[in-house]
C-alpha cells in the first residue's frame, strides 16, 4: 500500500516488527494476547497523524463515511485550503461545501451538517471541539464512531472507535462479540487492557482492512492466527 489512510487521515510510514510467540490462552488472555501482538508490530500506531486541529479532525471524520480514505484526505486537504475554523465553514455555507466535498458522496447532507456542526461549536463552546466523545455525540451529524475516532485521536481518549473493520475482526477472533456496533464498543471497553486502549482503533483498523478482510482474509498470514478461533479460518 502506498500511501496508508485511516478516516482520511494520513499517518507517517510505519515499521513492523514481528510478532511475539505467545501460547494459546482463554478468553480474556486471548484478548490481551492479541492486543500485545498487534501493539509489538506497529509500536506507534499513530505516528505521524496531526492532532493539532480537532475541528479538522471531526470534520474529517464526519466527510468519511461511506467513502475511502484516499478521497476524503484530498478533500479535506481541498475544503480546509478555503476555511481553517467553525466561524469560516459556516459563512462558506452548504452550498459552497456541498460543490467542495461532492466526491466524498452523500455531500448534500455532510455540508448541511458540517454548517449544524460548526454553528453549534461557535454558540456553545465559542468554536472549540469538546474533549470528550459524550460531549462530541451532542453535536449534529456526530455519531459514536465520529465522535470516538476524534476523542481519541485529538486528546487521546481511551476509546476504541467501532467500524467495519472493527466490527468484523472483533467478532471474528473474537474480542468481544456482537451483533450492533454499540454492542462491540461496549464490549471492547470492557475487554481491552487499559494501556492499548489509545492505540488499539488503529491496530483493529489496519488488521481488518489489511489482513482480516471480509473477504479471502488472509489467515496464513495473519500474525494472530493461533488465537482466533473462527469457523471460518483457513490452514
Amino acid at each position: 500500500m502506498a500511501r496508508d489512510t485511516l478516516h482520511g487521515l494520513r499517518p507517517a510510514p510505519r515499521r513492523a516488527k514481528a510478532p511475539a510467540a505467545l501460547p494459546s490462552p482463554g478468553a480474556a488472555e486471548r484478548v490481551e494476547a492479541v492486543m500485545t501482538r498487534l501493539a509489538e508490530a506497529d509500536p506507534d500506531p499513530k505516528a505521524g497523524f496531526d492532532d493539532t486541529d480537532p475541528f479538522r479532525l471531526l470534520v474529517t471524520v464526519l466527510l468519511s463515511a461511506q467513502s475511502t480514505g484516499p478521497t476524503v484526505a484530498r478533500i479535506a486537504d481541498a475544503l480546509f485550503a478555503r476555511v481553517q475554523d467553525p466561524v469560516g465553514m459556516r459563512a462558506l455555507g452548504e452550498a459552497a461545501i456541498t460543490e467542495i466535498i461532492r466526491p466524498v458522496g452523500l455531500g448534500p447532507s455532510k455540508a448541511r451538517n458540517i454548517v449544524k456542526l460548526s454553528t453549534a461549536l461557535i454558540e456553545t463552546s465559542g468554536g472549540a471541539v469538546p474533549r470528550s466523545s459524550v460531549e462530541m455525540r451532542r453535536l449534529p451529524g456526530i455519531g459514536r464512531k465520529s465522535a470516538e475516532v476524534t476523542a481519541n485521536f485529538a486528546f487521546h481518549e481511551p476509546v476504541i472507535a467501532v467500524d467495519t473493520h472493527v466490527f468484523r475482526v472483533s467478532n471474528r477472533i473474537p474480542l468481544a462479540q456482537g451483533a450492533t456496533v454499540d454492542a462491540v464498543a461496549d464490549g471492547l471497553a470492557l475487554a481491552v487492557p487499559e494501556r492499548f486502549k489509545d492505540g488499539a482503533h488503529v491496530w483493529l483498523f489496519r488488521h481488518g482492512r489489511d489482513t482480516c478482510t471480509a473477504r479471502k482474509p488472509a489467515c496464513t498470514r495473519c500474525p494472530v492466527s493461533d488465537l482466533c478461533t473462527w469457523p471460518g479460518k483457513a490452514t
